[in-house]
């Protein structure tokens, strides 16, 4: 049983490009600016900040140790929907800097997660430096589904100023994905960080996405699904666990200077 509840998709596509043109215009920015990985969350922002903003949009593709694959799907959704787009490689960026922190070469092992998230931190330095030159805001491309897990890197992709698709479930967005037109080879890939060879979401998760979609809109419904319990629990022990990242850092308050003139 897949998690998909039926939602009005032509509704929907207006209300996150009304949206996008509220905040640019709330932010006084001319423009977004986002990065497209060539995945599905990726080309849905695309095409979402292409409707929005026509001729102020820019898709960076960022390639840092990367399947070739992942940058051809990239181009090739830039290029049927005719979005504006740059090329920043930053492959040889990511050795340089793993090597003088480490002091070895880069060879993206599995598994080596603070190398790995090295790669979404590069990638906010490229978007925020178009994002300033160009006064634009940086769209991110994160899911509810993947927010509420805290599966993102903090200060990586996790560092935006927006995210149109951070109240819609992984399996929604895949709805929209196929209302908008998006390549069906991009939609049925296995959804992938790129942040090892053969690296999956739903693997480094632990669980799959319908599953956890379900798990998600039963928990906003005060329902209990029709999944083993402890799964369920599982599941909202990472939600917990990584709240910190869908907050702004705590800030210590001193109370023996409160009140003092």
């Amino acid at each position: 049983m897949k998690a998909e509840r039926k939602i009005n998709l032509n509704k929907l596509t207006e209300e996150i490009v009304d949206w996008l043109k509220a905040m640019v215009k709330e932010a006084g920015s001319r423009g977004l600016v986002f990065g497209m990985s060539g995945g599905l969350d990726s080309s849905v922002v695309a095409v979402l900040c292409k409707k929005a903003f026509p001729d102020e949009s820019l898709g960076l593709f960022m390639p840092c140790n990367s399947a070739p694959l992942d940058l051809d799907d990239a181009q090739r959704v830039a290029e049927e929907f005719q979005i504006e787009n740059k090329l920043i490689e930053l492959s040889n960026i990511l050795s340089e800097l793993y090597g003088i922190l480490e002091g070895k070469p880069y060879l993206g092992k599995k598994g080596e997660v603070p190398a790995a998230n090295l790669k979404p931190r590069l990638r906010m330095i490229a978007l925020y430096y178009f994002a300033n030159k160009l006064n634009y805001l940086v769209v991110g491309t994160g899911n509810r589904s993947e927010m509420m897990m805290g599966y993102f890197t903090k200060y990586g992709d996790g560092g935006v100023d927006i995210l149109p698709l951070g109240g819609l479930t992984k399996s929604e967005v895949r709805q929209l994905a196929e209302f908008l037109g998006t390549p069906t080879e991009i939609i049925n890939k296995p959804p992938s960080a790129g942040l090892w060879e053969g690296q999956t979401d739903e693997g480094e998760m632990g669980i799959a996405y319908d599953e956890l979609d379900r798990i998600i809109q039963s928990v906003d419904k005060g329902e209990v699904p029709d999944i083993p319990g402890e799964r369920i629990e599982n599941v909202k022990k990472t939600i917990r666990a990584s709240e910190h990242k869908r907050s702004l850092p705590q800030i210590f308050q001193p109370v023996m200077l409160k009140g003092e003139k």
